[in-house]
């Protein structure tokens, strides 16, 4: 199932903010990403409704098995293309916003056979 760029760049970094931090709020997202409260807000409604998340009383955020699933891909796309532009010599920042861009449009096809090149190219 396809979800947007926008749903999948917030499950990414509820991924890495927990992987960094052990646990994620809102606030967390809102200063991670750079966006207001209200727009956070309403994008963990959608995300919550969607089945991607769950919010308890407190407000402490989990991926639901299908956030971890979506969350956890595009990450792996993540690092492995930013990897790959670093080593063909492209600076980090760049490598790492353009890798961005790229994560959420190739097939799953493409990113495959990408990441078999990569891995026998850079290991």
């Amino acid at each position: 199932m396809k979800i947007l760029e926008s749903a999948e760049n917030y499950l990414e970094t509820i991924l890495m903010l927990k992987e960094e931090k052990g646990s994620v709020r809102s606030i967390d997202v809102v200063r991670q990403m750079n966006f207001s409260k209200p727009s956070v807000s309403r994008a963990m409604g959608l995300l919550r409704e969607n089945g991607y998340i769950t919010m308890d009383k407190e407000g402490w955020i989990e991926l639901t098995e299908s956030g971890m699933a979506i969350a956890a891909s595009i990450y792996e796309r993540h690092c492995l293309l930013s990897r790959w532009l670093t080593a063909l010599g492209v600076p980090p920042e760049i490598a790492a916003e353009d890798a961005c861009r790229m994560e959420h449009d190739i097939s799953n096809e493409t990113f495959e056979k990408l990441k078999k090149h990569i891995e026998k190219e850079i290991g």
